[in-house]
């Protein structure tokens, strides 16, 4: 049942990359993503097949790590005993409260370890929410896609949002692999789906000379850290990103930044009315 378990991860990885690629992308991807989740589809046993169609039907999110010995979408604890049936993988087992197939989540899962806000603290708005100025890296070194990861992944974990770069890193290559983030304007936006823990996590770098990613010159780079739990909410916060970054104006302005403090008051300027 391992294996059947292996699928369904990523058939919904495919599944969440199509919806992406509905909302940000032009379309020309869809035909090789239809094709690959129906081959992966035919991969399952009939049960399976059974459980993720009718689970679909209800969200697109249909697979959960159990972390801690909680569902990690709907948080809900997993009694003991249906833990060590999670964990065993002899058969697919369900969360009693929101329905999706849970898994155990390995060691090496890429985590997010943001402290929750004490509550005597004013609520964030905005950018501010999902990202901070420690999160800005002016100026990119390196020219290939691989470094600037590296670099915006560095600090998250040297800022204490994440606890293993390394894992993200190789994390977000892999879903590069599946299609490319990069956009039109020199943008690119990789990611992690999954991260367990924490909130949604972002980091911004910029490199004025560019970085060529899949044949594209890339010089405003956003590299996220997405609990599973939030993985639509990421798609409202990308098109927002995009849509305030489809301004030459506005990507001048966060290319003209000196240090982190000026990255970061540009992009909360430039997201003021996009990213809520």
């Amino acid at each position: 049942m391992k294996s059947q378990i292996n699928i369904l991860r990523q058939l919904q990885e495919l599944v969440l990359t199509r919806d992406e690629h509905h909302q940000t992308g032009d379309g020309s991807h869809l035909d090789s993503l239809n094709s690959s989740i129906d081959s992966l589809r035919e991969k399952l046993e009939p049960q399976a097949a059974a459980l993720f169609a009718r689970l679909y039907k209800k969200h697109h999110v249909v697979i959960s790590a159990m972390s801690n010995n909680c569902c990690a979408v709907c948080g809900m604890h997993v009694p003991i005993a249906q833990g060590q049936q999670v964990r065993l993988a002899e058969h697919l087992v369900t969360c009693s409260s929101c329905g999706r197939i849970l898994f155990a989540s390995g060691e090496d899962a890429a985590r997010n370890v943001t402290e929750p806000a004490d509550r005597d603290e004013a609520p964030k708005t905005g950018i501010s929410r999902f990202s901070a100025e420690e999160l800005m890296v002016v100026d990119l070194e390196g020219s290939t896609r691989e470094e600037a990861i590296a670099a915006l992944a560095s600090a998250m974990e040297s800022n204490k949002f994440i606890a293993n770069a390394d894992n993200l890193v190789t994390a977000a290559l892999e879903r590069e692999s599946v299609l490319s983030t990069a956009m039109e304007g020199g943008l690119a936006f990789p990611h992690v789906r999954g991260v367990e823990g924490g909130g949604l996590c972002l980091a911004m770098g910029i490199s004025k000379k560019g970085i060529d990613w899949d044949g594209q010159k890339v010089k405003i780079v956003f590299l996220s850290a997405i609990p599973v739990a939030v993985s639509a909410f990421y798609l409202r916060l990308m098109s927002g990103l995009m849509q305030s970054f489809s301004k030459e104006a506005a990507r001048k302005s966060i290319l003209e930044a000196k240090d982190a403090t000026s990255l970061w008051k540009a992009l909360c300027k430039a997201t003021r009315t996009t990213v809520k």
